[in-house]
């Protein structure tokens, strides 16, 4: 069997707080920790996150119903954290069955939520979408596709 050019395997964010952030991914969005670890001192983490080797890194891997892995949030302890320029240069997309849920309960743990727009995809297809912002200045965008394409 030959191996694809290109798999896409997880994204991952940065976060001050793991337990707080897992409070958003796990406990609103529905993601599943399938593994948590403290990262050893010598973690590639540290140079291509240009984290101080001084930091103190934890790791937790994150799988969605069906899609094992897809998001991994790295924790970083004893440095100072600036926060996520604006305007914000990646986001995570996610198809969630309760737009509303999802984004009354992100509203109540004190998350950033943007109004509501319709969403119109690329092959006519309409829905709503909801940008959320974590404690750390992370992007989330939810939506859910309300009506097949005309």
């Amino acid at each position: 069997m030959t191996k694809p050019a290109l798999r896409f395997q997880r994204a991952n964010f940065v976060v001050r707080d793991l337990d707080h952030a897992l409070a958003f991914y796990r406990d609103i969005l529905g993601f599943e920790v399938e593994h948590m670890h403290e990262s050893p001192s010598d973690s590639y983490s540290y140079p291509v996150f240009e984290i101080d080797r001084k930091a103190k890194l934890r790791f937790a891997l994150l799988s969605a119903p069906g899609q094992p892995r897809v998001l991994a949030l790295t924790e970083v302890k004893g440095m100072h954290l600036k926060p996520c320029p604006d305007p914000k240069r990646s986001a995570i997309v996610l198809d969630v069955a309760d737009v509303d849920a999802v984004a009354h309960q992100a509203l109540a743990g004190g998350l950033i939520v943007h109004p509501e727009e319709k969403l119109v995809t690329h092959d006519g297809r309409t829905g709503r979408e909801v940008g959320i912002v974590d404690h750390d200045g992370n992007l989330v965008v939810i939506y859910t596709i309300t009506s097949a394409s005309g």
